[in-house]
């Protein structure tokens, strides 16, 4: 990534982890920041984390945010977090947006706690294993998601797949999508040796 894309998200990551500090919150950052460290580096302009956080303490965490420079971009951001279990905000310096997920499912908390920090100029930033990467981006289904599943496939070729496709699989039953669990194993059937 270029000096001119890389330096405003460094500073957004670092508030970020800042923030969620003084108010001794884990969490993890996932999303393109995440796919670009731990699968290949690719263009982004916003963050994307999830955090365990009660709901009780969504309205101080958002005010204290601002002391770090972080600005709701929506009118109403705890009405919009109670509906989608979202936080919008801004980090007005930099200008990066960020989506703060209130996890609250048990995959959720595990990523959290299998979560490693990971050393990016002087920031130590909380990345999932590339494992949980991996389970996110079969979830999300993006193009793009498959494009860093394999990428990150690509770069950790020793995976834990029974760890991935058993949280897939659940996934897909959950949500009635069986084609989360059937593009990740065509992605999975390519990248064998």
């Amino acid at each position: 990534m270029s000096e001119d894309v890389l330096s405003p998200l460094l500073s957004a990551l670092r508030d970020l982890v800042a923030w969620s500090q003084k108010e001794h919150i884990r969490g993890v950052i996932i999303g393109g920041v995440a796919a670009s460290l731990l699968g290949r580096p690719r263009l982004t302009r916003d963050i994307d984390a999830v955090v365990l956080l009660d709901s009780r303490r969504w309205e101080k965490f958002l005010t204290v945010g601002q002391q770090f420079g972080f600005e709701p971009r929506i009118q109403n951001p705890l009405v919009f977090a109670r509906k989608n279990r979202i936080l919008l905000v801004n980090h007005k310096p930099s200008g990066i947006d960020v989506d703060i997920s209130l996890g609250a499912l048990p995959f959720e908390e595990e990523a959290i706690d299998r979560a490693v920090n990971s050393e990016v100029a002087g920031v130590s930033i909380p990345l999932p294993t590339p494992e949980d990467l991996v389970i996110m981006k079969a979830v999300a289904h993006r193009p793009i998601d498959m494009i860093d599943i394999q990428a990150v496939l690509d770069v950790h070729p020793d995976l834990d797949l029974h760890r991935i496709r058993r949280w897939v699989k659940e996934f897909a039953k959950v949500l009635e999508m069986p084609e989360i669990l059937n593009d990740l194993e065509k992605i999975l059937g390519q990248t064998k040796k």
